[in-house]
């Protein structure tokens, strides 16, 4: 997405694309069904707890590690393989986005640069940083056409003048934006599908759309599929009004799932108590 010579509030157009509202609507109840439930008034820090484990869980598996829930469970060591490793920076991403919501709305690049830090768990030079020309991309995963480093930096910027303005757009347009075009963007040398949806994750918390963190969107974009995701992806890139529509549509999907997912621990915790 573009941001050159944007508007005080360029996101607030893709609020009245054809079917956004509706998915706008339709991750609102969904959303409202988890906060409704009574277990959620009861023992809503076990829902979170769930929520993020499996929102790791299912971030891992869309770059490369897709490992059973109760395998994520029982390891306590991931410094073993690449795919232990990748779970790992999943996980730690997690615990920390909720010490940065903060910290977004003020100084997005700040929160970006330690979320590649904690997920690197490097201390390489390359780390906590945007890349440079010449830099290569490790994000075997993501298989679109890479900006060079120029209108990365560009875009980049682009983006956090977008997020610190706000605007009237709704979180779920504004956490699909940050999320695509981080992914279009990939500005790190690598994690960045990792780093994308828990910037997504952030979003969606700190806007009051998902205060506590039981909709995980990322349980939803992993049971979409990774290839449901390339084809969503690719039209975000596109920056037609169907795909950017499309990609906003499949971001719903992802939190009504994650929401719907959360929503059966909540049934599960309730027959366990009956």
């Amino acid at each position: 997405m573009s941001t050159t010579g944007a508007t005080a509030d360029p996101l607030a157009a893709l609020g009245n694309l054809p079917g956004v509202a509706d998915s706008v609507e339709s991750v609102r109840k969904a959303v409202d069904r988890v906060y409704g439930h009574r277990v959620m008034r009861r023992r809503s820090n076990e829902i979170t707890s769930e929520a993020a484990l499996r929102g790791a869980r299912g971030s891992a598996a869309l770059s490369g590690a897709d490992w059973a829930l109760e395998e994520v469970r029982r390891r306590s060591d991931f410094s073993g393989d690449d795919e232990a490793r990748t779970m790992g920076a999943a996980l730690r991403l997690t615990a920390e986005a909720g010490q940065l919501l903060s910290i977004w709305r003020q100084s997005p690049l700040r929160v970006l640069a330690r979320l590649h830090l904690v997920a690197a768990a490097d201390k390489a030079e390359h780390v906590g940083r945007p890349r440079r020309a010449g830099e290569p991309v490790d994000e075997p995963l993501v298989d679109l056409p890479l900006p060079g480093a120029d209108e990365m930096h560009g875009r980049l910027e682009g983006l956090a003048e977008i997020v610190i303005a706000g605007g009237s757009a709704p979180a779920l347009v504004t956490a699909a934006v940050v999320h695509g075009e981080l992914l279009a963007l990939r500005p790190f040398t690598s994690h960045n599908g990792l780093v994308a949806r828990t910037a997504e994750r952030i979003v969606l918390v700190g806007s009051g759309l998902d205060p506590k963190s039981v909709c995980p969107a990322e349980v939803g974009h992993a049971e979409l599929g990774q290839d449901a995701y390339q084809e969503a992806l690719r039209g975000y890139l596109s920056g037609t009004a169907e795909g950017m529509a499309a990609w906003i549509a499949h971001c719903g999907r992802a939190v009504a799932l994650g929401a719907r997912e959360s929503t059966a621990v909540c049934e599960a915790l309730q027959r366990g108590a009956a």
